[in-house]
C-alpha cells in the first residue's frame, strides 16, 4: 500500500466523517471541531452509528474510552459492541455510550480529592481529536471528571486552557480589527528515546523496575568521538524505524524525521505540528507503540530521561506557537518585524509570561526522572530563560533601550565552490542550551523530559500566555488609537521583563550568578521546584483562566510530590536489593576466589609475587564494606520518611535520600571496574549499548 493510502488508515478522520456521516450531522460535527461550538448531543447516535460500523469494518469488537489520568500514562477499559436481541446479539454502539462512561475514580490519583468510598467518575468524549482502531478496540478520546465535578485527568485542563487562549487572543486581535473564529495552538512534540536488547535489559532488575540503572561503571567509548548523531542507522534499528513509521501513520501520527542522538543506543523521531490537544494524544500514542513494536523487534524501548549515567538522557523539545483559522500565525515576524506590532505585542506577552511565572514552566517539566538532565551539559539548565536569536535579540534591545532598529539583511550562504548551490540562511542561529528559544515562527520549549505527557508543560504555557493576552486586552479595548497603546505596552513590559532574555551561552559558567543577579529562580529538583505550584500567585493565575479550581490545583502539586517521593523509595528500595543480594555477595565471592588463588601460590613457593592480588583483595574488601555502610544509612534514612506529609517527605528524597544512593553508587561503580566479568552479576554498560547491530 502507497503511504498517501496507508496514512491514517485507522482513523475516523474528517474524509470518513464526511463519507459516513449523513451531511447535517457531518457539518454540527465540524463546527464543534473547527469553531468551538457547543456539541449539539442529537447528533450522537447517528455518529455513533456510524463509527461503529466503521469500527467493525476495521476487526473491532469492542470499545474504549481513552484517558489520561493523573498517573501520566494512559487508561482503557474495554467494553464489547455485542449486545442481546433475544437469543441472538447484535453489534451496537449508543449515544450514550459514545458520550458518557463511567470509571473507579477512586483507584486513580486525586490530590486526596476523592476517598475510597468516593468512587464514582465519568469519561466524556472529547470530539476535537479523532477515535481510532487499535488492535480489535475502538479507541474513543475522553475526558475524566469524578462524580463531584473535579477534573482528574490531564485532558480536560488542557482543553479549558486551548479555550484561554481562544478567548484571550481574540480580545486582542478583535482590537487591532482582525476577525476569525478560532485561535488555535499547536504542538510538535520531539521524541528522543533509547534502544537496547530485551535479553540483555531482562537481566537488570534496576531497569525492569525502575526504567534506568541504578549502577553501571562509565563505557570505555560513550559519546565522546561524536560519531553517532546523526550517524548511519544499524540495520536492526532501521528495520525497527521503518515498522514504527507505518505503525504511526496507520493511527494519523505525523511522523516526519527520524535519525540516531548523540548518545550510543538513542535516536529520535519529531514529528509535524498538530493542534495541542490531538499532539498531546497522539504523543502519548507514539510512546505506547514505540514500546510495543521493540518487542517485536527484540528490543526495549527506553523513554527513562537518564537510563545511563555519563550519557546524554532523552528530553522531548515542545514546539508551540499560536494561529488563527484563517491562517494567520502571531509568532510570525514577517519581513519587517519592527513594523508588525500585533506581532511584538504577542511576543511580549510571551516574554512577560514567561518572566512572570517561570516557577509554573518549571514545575511543570519536573519529575524524578527529568531532574538528572536539567542542568547538564545535554540539557537546558534548571534556569528559566527566553533566547529569541539575533534578528529580534536587536529589535527587543532597540526598543527597551530607546534606540534606532537596524534590520539585519537577508543573506545567503555558499561553501565557496561554483557547483555548490546558494542558499538563503535564516535570521537567526540556534541556541539548544536555551529552555525556551524562539525558532523562526514558534517557540521550542526544551525542558520536557522523554517520557512525560507533555499536558502539562501546555497547559502552563497557554494558561500564563491567555492571561498575559488577557492583560493586554483590558487596556487595549476602548483605545482610538490602538498601535499607540501597544506600541506603549511593548515598551513598558519589554523593560519590566528584559532580565529574562539571554541569548548566550546556558551552560557557561557565568549564566548561574549571572541569573542569580538577575532575580530568575533556580530551581534544581523536583521537591524545590513543585512548592512553587503552591504559591497564591501561581494557583490564581489558573483559577482565573478558568483552567483549574483551586482545589485542582493544589491536589495536582500534592500528585507531582508524591508521585515524586514514590518513585525515589522505588529506586531506593531497588538499589539496596541489588547491592545487598547480588552485588555485594558476588564480589565477596570474586575476593574469596582471590585469596584462594593467593593462598595456593603460596603453598606452592612462599616467593611467587602477588602484589597485584593482595592489592585488589584490600580494595574490593575496603570497598565492599563501604557499600554495606552506605547502604544501611540509606535504608535508615528511608524508613524515616513520612510519606503521609508529601512536602516533607519529598524534600528529604530530595536532599537525603537522593545523596545517600549516590554515595553507595560511587562504590558500586569502582567495584564493577575491579571485578572479574565472571563474577559481576548484571550486564554491563558495553552490553546494553553496543549488543544491538
Amino acid at each position: 500500500m502507497r503511504l498517501p493510502e496507508m496514512f491514517g488508515e485507522n482513523v475516523f478522520n474528517d474524509s470518513v466523517q464526511k463519507e459516513t456521516l449523513p451531511s447535517e450531522v457531518y457539518k454540527a460535527l465540524r463546527a464543534t471541531i473547527e469553531a468551538g461550538k457547543q456539541l449539539d448531543v442529537s447528533i450522537a447516535g447517528a455518529v455513533a452509528s456510524a463509527m461503529k460500523k466503521w469500527a467493525v469494518s476495521k476487526g473491532a469488537t469492542h470499545y474504549t474510552h481513552w484517558f489520561q489520568p493523573l498517573t501520566g500514562l494512559t487508561a482503557e477499559k474495554h467494553d464489547s459492541f455485542i449486545e442481546p436481541e433475544g437469543d441472538k446479539v447484535i453489534m451496537r454502539l449508543t449515544a450514550k455510550s459514545l458520550i458518557i462512561g463511567e470509571s473507579d475514580a477512586s483507584s486513580f490519583p486525586s490530590g486526596g480529592s476523592r476517598a475510597t468510598y468516593m468512587a464514582r467518575g465519568y469519561t466524556a468524549w472529547d470530539p476535537t481529536s479523532p477515535a481510532f482502531v487499535k488492535e480489535g478496540t475502538l479507541y474513543i478520546p475522553t475526558v475524566f471528571v469524578s462524580y463531584t465535578g473535579e477534573t482528574l485527568d490531564k485532558k480536560s485542563p488542557l482543553l479549558r486552557s486551548m479555550t484561554a487562549i481562544d478567548r484571550e487572543t481574540k480580545r486582542v486581535l478583535k482590537c487591532f480589527g482582525v476577525e476569525c473564529k478560532k485561535v488555535s495552538c499547536e504542538a510538535g512534540p520531539e521524541q528522543e528515546y533509547f534502544l537496547i536488547s530485551e535479553e540483555e535489559y531482562l537481566k537488570r532488575k534496576d531497569l525492569r523496575l525502575c526504567g534506568r540503572t541504578l549502577f553501571g561503571a562509565p563505557v570505555t567509548r560513550g559519546q565522546e568521538l561524536e560519531d553517532h548523531y546523526f550517524g548511519v542507522l544499524k540495520p536492526k534499528i532501521a528495520e525497527y524505524m521503518r515498522d514504527l513509521d507505518e505503525q504511526l501513520w496507520s493511527y494519523g501520527v505525523l511522523s516526519k524525521t527520524k535519525h540516531n542522538e548523540v548518545a550510543p543506543a538513542q535516536h529520535e523521531m519529531a514529528p509535524v505540528y498538530s493542534k495541542t490537544n490531538i499532539a498531546v494524544d497522539t504523543n502519548m500514542l507514539t510512546m505506547e507503540i514505540m514500546k510495543k513494536v521493540a518487542q517485536k523487534h527484540g528490543l526495549v524501548c527506553l523513554l527513562h530521561e537518564k537510563p545511563f549515567k555519563g550519557i546524554n538522557g532523552s528530553g522531548k523539545h515542545n514546539n508551540w506557537s499560536i494561529s488563527t483559522d484563517t491562517g494567520l500565525n502571531l509568532l510570525k515576524p514577517g519581513d519587517s518585524p519592527e513594523t508588525n506590532t500585533l506581532f511584538k505585542l504577542v511576543l511580549t506577552a510571551v516574554i512577560k509570561a514567561v518572566d512572570d511565572y517561570q516557577g509554573v514552566l518549571r514545575a511543570g517539566v519536573a519529575s524524578a526522572g527529568n531532574d538528572h538532565r536539567l542542568g547538564a551539559d545535554e540539557a537546558p539548565p534548571a534556569i528559566i530563560s527566553v533566547y529569541l536569536g539575533d534578528q529580534l535579540g536587536a529589535l527587543v534591545d532597540s526598543i527597551v533601550k530607546g534606540e534606532n532598529y537596524v534590520a539585519s539583511k537577508k543573506s545567503e550562504g555558499s561553501i565557496g565552490v561554483p557547483e555548490s548551490p546558494i542558499f538563503p540562511k535564516d535570521a537567526t542561529d540556534r541556541n539548544r542550551t536555551s529552555p525556551f528559544a524562539f525558532t523562526g515562527n514558534k517557540f521550542e520549549f526544551r525542558m520536557l523530559g522523554s517520557q512525560a505527557n507533555v499536558a502539562d508543560a501546555n497547559i502552563s504555557l497557554n494558561t500564563i500566555v491567555a492571561d498575559a493576552l488577557g492583560q493586554f486586552a483590558d487596556e487595549l479595548e476602548g483605545k482610538k488609537d490602538v498601535q499607540k497603546a501597544a506600541e506603549a505596552i511593548i515598551k513598558r513590559e519589554l523593560k519590566a521583563h528584559y532580565r529574562i532574555i539571554f541569548n548566550h551561552d546556558g551552560y557557561g559558567p557565568e549564566w548561574e550568578p549571572e541569573a542569580a543577579k538577575r532575580g530568575l529562580l533556580n530551581l534544581k529538583n523536583t521537591a524545590d521546584a513543585t512548592t512553587v505550584l503552591y504559591e497564591d500567585k501561581n494557583v490564581e493565575v489558573f483559577v482565573k483562566q478558568g483552567v483549574y479550581t483551586r482545589a485542582e490545583a493544589v491536589a495536582r502539586a500534592d500528585i507531582r510530590l508524591e508521585n515524586y517521593t514514590k518513585i525515589i523509595n522505588i529506586e531506593a528500595l531497588t538499589m539496596i536489593e541489588m547491592a545487598k543480594r547480588d552485588i555485594i555477595p558476588a564480589v565477596s565471592d570474586f575476593v574469596a576466589d582471590l585469596c584462594q588463588n593467593v593462598a595456593a601460590k603460596q603453598a606452592v613457593c612462599d616467593k611467587i609475587p602477588f602484589e597485584t592480588e593482595k592489592n585488589l583483595i584490600a580494595r574490593l574488601s575496603e570497598l565492599n564494606d563501604k557499600v554495606s555502610a552506605a547502604v544501611a544509612k540509606l535504608e535508615s534514612d528511608l524508613k524515616s520518611v513520612n510519606v503521609s506529609d508529601v512536602g516533607a517527605a519529598s524534600q528529604k528524597m530530595a536532599h537525603v535520600v537522593i545523596p545517600d544512593m549516590e554515595e553507595v553508587r560511587k562504590y558500586v561503580d569502582e567495584m564493577e571496574t575491579l571485578t572479574s566479568a565472571d563474577y559481576w552479576p548484571y550486564p554491563t554498560y558495553y552490553d546494553l549499548l553496543y549488543s544491538v547491530k
